[in-house]
């Protein structure tokens, strides 16, 4: 395993991770705004909400909201554990491909292909992020090794 002196990711790798973390940040942040203040979106002309649209239950609209708050807090306050930190990673992961999967399973890719693929997309940027988050983790523990130069 090549490891750097300073046990940090190169300038390029830090980018990479930002953009992607960041980009998948703001999509949770916009979908908790919207799951409070505007559930019809993106399904404005119907009288039901999206998670009714879905066939999800009310109580689950609180539930995910929570989830995703938790989760956008553990990715962005530095002081927070490795391991909260990847449970967020594999909640949202969970939370974009079962919105991928319900959004076919109702239909909705025959409205637009986006409601299907928008959520794979985040996936693949999530999965990005992940990547150099654990890579940056795999630095650091290597450089605190004894021996390590």
């Amino acid at each position: 395993m090549i490891t750097r002196a300073n046990g940090k990711l190169t300038r390029r790798e830090r980018l990479i991770y930002l953009i992607t973390t960041g980009l998948v940040l703001a999509v949770m942040v916009f979908s908790i705004i919207n799951f409070v203040f505007n559930d019809h979106f993106p399904f404005p002309n119907g009288p039901e909400g999206a998670f009714v649209h879905l066939g999800f239950p009310t109580y689950f609209k609180v539930e995910l909201t929570l989830a995703k708050i938790l989760g956008v807090l553990a990715l962005v306050i530095p002081a927070v554990p490795f391991k909260a930190k990847e449970f967020a990673y594999f909640g949202f992961a969970i939370t974009l491909a079962s919105a991928s999967i319900a959004h076919f399973g109702r239909g909705d890719a025959s409205l637009s292909v986006l409601f299907v693929m928008d959520p794979l997309i985040f996936l693949g940027l999530l999965t990005v992020s992940y990547f150099y988050f654990e890579k940056s983790h795999s630095l650091a523990v290597a450089a605190k090794l004894p021996g390590h130069q």
